[in-house]
């Protein structure tokens, strides 16, 4: 059952515009370069990730709605009955969760389960982010995705310590990329319908990917939590591939060397960070999926 509707929150023109040109402002600082990169056919293999391999456009990402139970007033916000979900009403123009198409219903009851179970499930700290180590595993040069940076090791070195090391990757969107090789060397062997029973909140990809479950809600999720969301996932996917094998120092990243005892416990402590700094946007998303049932 759908949680009750609030009285709505009605916002007057010059608040709801503020709102509006600080979400557009916040995001440029992200997308204004990836765009200039783009322009000048450049690419990067940190950043480009946002725009590549998640489906949210720059123009989306960059458009502002309020989320439901939130009445916008005075003039333009009828600019907002472009799009179908919203609805005119005594208070202002609204977001109307009824608008959910039934098929989407489905999804969101999904996702709402998995985050919950997620904020219950006792996180894992112990993977050493040794994934993108098992996405190069015995590949030859030409094979490596990123293979116009170097990697800290050689093959045969690179070889002996992936096999010398436990590889507990629980996130199937990350093993998927595993070499076939690798993929026995895992722990777990997740397909993405275990993902309800091992995502789990220690996690950087499933961090990162409260990003994708904010954007798969829009229009309904208010722009400033889709932008929290991309603020954790951007920072996440720094130490990403700072753990990496590659050598991204000509990026100006400096690598976490999750080969030494030193650098796993560094990697361990931003594991905690971002666990810590997900559990609130989680939180957000599963009331957003509780409003919209």
């Amino acid at each position: 059952m759908s949680a009750a509707a609030a009285t709505p929150n009605r916002l007057a023109a010059p608040d709801w515009r503020a709102r509006q040109q600080a979400h557009d402002a916040r995001v440029r600082r992200w997308t204004d370069p990836h765009q200039a990169r783009a322009a000048r056919g450049e690419k990067h293999s940190i950043h480009d990730f946002f725009f590549s391999y998640y489906s949210f456009r720059v123009a989306w990402l960059r458009r502002w709605h309020p989320g439901p139970d939130v009445a916008l007033a005075g003039d333009g916000a009828r600019e907002f009955l472009r799009w179908p979900e919203y609805r005119e009403t005594t208070d202002g123009v609204m977001i109307d969760c009824a608008m959910l198409p039934a098929h989407r219903r489905e999804f969101v009851a999904w996702l709402r389960d998995l985050l919950g179970a997620m904020q219950v499930r006792q996180p894992f700290f112990g993977c050493h982010g040794l994934h993108e180590w098992a996405m190069v595993y015995r590949q030859t040069p030409d094979e490596i995705r990123h293979n116009q940076h170097p990697l800290r090791f050689a093959p045969a070195e690179l070889t002996r310590l992936v096999e010398s090391l436990p590889i507990c990757c629980s996130h199937f969107d990350a093993f998927r990329f595993f070499t076939a090789p690798a993929r026995p060397l895992n722990k777990l062997q997740p397909t993405r319908a275990d993902a309800p029973h091992l995502e789990q909140r220690g996690c950087l990809h499933a961090n990162m990917d409260l990003y994708k479950w904010a954007f798969k809600l829009a229009p309904f999720t208010p722009s400033e939590v889709t932008a929290d969301c991309f603020a954790l996932a951007w920072d996440i996917r720094e130490i990403d591939m700072r753990a990496s094998p590659y050598d991204l120092r000509a990026l100006g990243f400096a690598p976490i060397a999750i080969e030494t005892p030193a650098g796993r416990a560094e990697y361990e402590e931003h594991q905690r960070t971002f666990a810590v700094r997900g559990e609130p946007l989680r939180a957000r998303l599963i009331a957003l999926c509780e409003r919209l049932l």
